[in-house]
């Protein structure tokens, strides 16, 4: 099992977005505050991001950046430039955006993509991430995220017939490999979080069990045998480096599996609970309430609705 694409999956909420903005000096733009995450990459010219906060950084051709957590921010054609035109959101309907600021100076071409997350009960691999993600253009460097790029640049520049189907992938294998890209970089820095446990050859094989089998009865001492640690190192070792202690982890896991079982099948919730290690659906029912506020049936009602309005 693949960790890291399961806590992309758990993350997402809704499918991601993609437009081509073509800026010709003087401009600016202003991105909201919201619950997507915003990747930028400049395809040509070069531009200055302003961040939420510190100092503008100048962004060059392939030059990747992203902004986990939706917080507010600008792109413009210099430093001291004002951002005065906002960005509207885009339509779900629409995957694939063109967006024009027309000027009589220099062209940046700039790849938009934003990926809608739930914020309300987010994995703990949001809080791990910077505020920005700064992803230079260096030869030689992250090769498969250039090859996305380079893809993602090529279906925006010439749509062709059957981008709208292909563009939705690519823009998930751009946010694959942009934290890919800042994963290894961190293994050089060790920290606690979660760069650091999909490093920890013990932790991942601990986590890849709780993921693969979240219906089996895991115990610390079951977990920390697949680890090859003792009890006592591993459970230290897991609410160290994780931020949970396993357990608690497993817990959050199974319901967070649950709520996507419910959100996205037609599964009977004794077999939702059954899934995610629970006996019954009263005890089920019990665990569910306590940790989103709702009942299991409630919550699949309330979802649909929301989904079928948005």
């Amino acid at each position: 099992m693949d960790v890291l694409s399961d806590v992309l999956a758990v993350m997402r909420a809704g499918r991601p977005l993609a437009r081509r903005a073509g800026c010709q000096a003087p401009w600016g733009m202003r991105f909201a505050a919201g619950d997507a995450a915003t990747c930028h990459v400049v395809l040509q010219g070069a531009c200055w991001l302003i961040p939420p906060h510190g100092t503008p950084l100048a962004l060059g051709v392939g030059d990747v950046v992203l902004i986990p957590r939706g917080d507010a921010h600008a792109l413009t054609d210099r430093p001291g430039g004002s951002p005065a035109r906002h960005v509207p959101e885009q339509d779900q309907d629409a995957p694939l955006g063109e967006l024009r600021i027309p000027g009589p100076g220099a062209t940046t071409i700039l790849l938009c993509a934003s990926y809608r997350f739930d914020h309300a009960r987010p994995h703990p691999l949001l809080h791990d991430l910077p505020e920005l993600i700064h992803l230079p253009d260096r030869v030689g460097q992250h090769p498969s995220l250039r090859a996305a790029v380079e893809l993602l640049g090529s279906e925006l520049r010439q749509p062709r017939a059957g981008t709208e189907a292909v563009l939705p992938a690519l823009v998930d294998l751009l946010l694959l490999y942009v934290l890919r890209a800042w994963l290894d970089e961190q293994s050089s820095r060790p920290a606690p979080g979660w760069a650091a446990a999909l490093h920890d050859p013990a932790l991942i094989t601990a986590l890849r069990h709780i993921h693969r089998r979240p219906e089996h009865p895991w115990t610390v001492v079951e977990l920390a045998t697949q680890a090859g640690l003792s009890r006592a190192s591993f459970a230290k070792r897991f609410t160290t480096v994780v931020g949970q202690p396993p357990l608690t982890y497993l817990t959050w896991w199974r319901m967070t599996t649950a709520a996507g079982l419910l959100r996205g099948s037609d599964a009977s919730l004794r077999s939702v609970a059954e899934r995610c290690g629970y006996g019954s659906e009263y005890a089920f029912a019990k665990a569910f309430k306590r940790e989103y506020g709702t009942a299991p049936g409630q919550y699949r009602r309330q979802e649909r609705a929301g989904g079928t309005r948005r």
